[in-house]
């Protein structure tokens, strides 16, 4: 296919298709599929061979967030039966990404729920980040608050922090839609913070909630302008309590075909795959792997996930294997420029804050893609009920 051999020779290159070239990828037919993830995973080889990086989160303070988010468990309003506590002691934290470091996570993600940090929380997250680095040589730890205020992200990076992350989840055009006590140009804001402050940035998106092709593409355009070292690819976890619990829009092909989108429009980045993957991939996700080089271990914030041993021996089924702390993730040319404070380019180089909607499908779209009421799988979405928060031990 014409199509696909254009758009690996860019991703070789790190040369930005074209916003019809990524809409034809989501437009390819369950056919195409297998071709499309073998393109697909040829630039992710060649920037990533067949490393697979492991990320661990740990909720430090869930649920009770006045933001409105429509997507999520957590929002004001949420009738989810999710677990509800406190900020985590930075010992309890620790503990709890000991976890996830002991089953092969190279990077905690420490994340709370809230608008944003108060100045206290951020010398809270820092006390935390130095617990967990005391513990955990070689461990990478990224912060996940809400929207930043001036000079709290070079607080965080002189507290330890690597990366910071606040996703856009959404088109510019639809994010109105989906929130109203923030805006779009706040996260694209605190996504610019984190980069001047030193922190390598990361930052996503949220497919399944009934969406156009044009959104997914109008956002990760935007995430490559950006220019994040990580892009998470979320799949909507329709909690039921939330506005959008019956959404259900998504095939594992059609997931798959997002991810392979995500990777030639960024080539060389950290495509993670992240929430709602064993939800909407289901047996499908081996196949995401050659698409995505990280994966979240084991639960998710206020969902459980797939058994962190069913994780690891995914990856080695698969032929893949989990990236050491002593390797570096990036290609050289983006981690060179991310030591320099810079950002490498993405093309030349939750989740209370990893998780969001859009606006409804096209008749077309709608008539190949979306998943019938009587196929959505709501035996897969299952309340977290231990790790963080609780004295039950964690899945990792």
């Amino acid at each position: 296919m014409d199509l696909l051999n254009t758009l690996v020779d860019k991703g070789l290159r790190r040369e930005l298709p074209t916003r019809e070239e990524a809409l034809a990828v989501l437009a390819t037919s369950d056919d195409d599929l297998l071709d499309v993830v073998a393109a697909a995973g040829k630039v992710r080889r060649q920037w990533f061979g067949r490393r697979v990086k492991l990320n661990y989160l740990v909720n430090l303070k869930s649920g009770l967030c006045p933001e409105d988010c429509s997507y999520c468990s957590q929002r004001l309003g949420s009738k989810a039966e999710i677990l509800k506590y406190t900020w985590l002691k930075p010992e309890e934290a620790s503990k709890a990404a000991a976890a996830g470091v002991a089953g092969g996570a190279k990077r905690v993600c420490l994340v709370a729920s809230g608008r944003g940090p108060t100045d206290r929380d951020v010398e809270r997250v820092g006390r935390t980040i130095e617990a967990i680095k005391e513990e955990n040589e070689g461990v990478e730890v990224c912060a996940c608050l809400g929207l930043l205020s001036d000079g709290q992200a070079e607080r965080l990076r002189s507290a330890g922090a690597d990366a910071y992350n606040h996703n856009l989840n959404t088109s510019e055009g639809t994010y109105g839609d989906i929130t109203t006590t923030h805006t779009y140009a706040d996260r694209v804001d605190t996504v610019q913070k984190a980069h001047a402050a030193g922190l390598s940035a990361c930052s996503g998106l949220i497919a399944g909630m009934g969406e156009s092709d044009e959104d997914l593409v109008d956002v990760v355009f935007a995430l490559r302008e950006l220019d994040p070292d990580s892009v998470p690819v979320n799949f909507l976890i329709p909690f039921e309590g939330t506005p959008l619990a019956k959404e259900w829009n998504l095939t594992p092909q059609r997931a798959l075909r997002i991810l392979a989108m995500v990777r030639f429009v960024c080539p060389d980045v950290e495509v993670r795959l992240a929430g709602g993957r064993e939800v909407h991939l289901r047996t499908l996700q081996p196949l995401a792997l050659h698409l995505a080089n990280s994966i979240f271990l084991g639960d998710y914030l206020t969902s459980e996930g797939q058994a962190g041993k069913a994780d690891l021996e995914m990856i080695a089924d698969a032929g893949f294997e989990v990236e050491g702390t002593d390797t570096t993730t990036l290609p050289e040319h983006r981690s060179d420029a991310a030591s320099c404070g810079t950002g490498g380019g993405c093309g030349s180089g939750s989740v209370c804050s990893s998780e969001e909607p859009a606006p409804a499908a096209t008749t077309e779209q709608a008539g190949t893609e979306q998943v019938r009421g009587d196929q959505a799988r709501t035996d897969l979405v299952a309340v977290r009920r231990r790790g963080a928060g609780t004295d039950l031990a964690p899945n990792a």
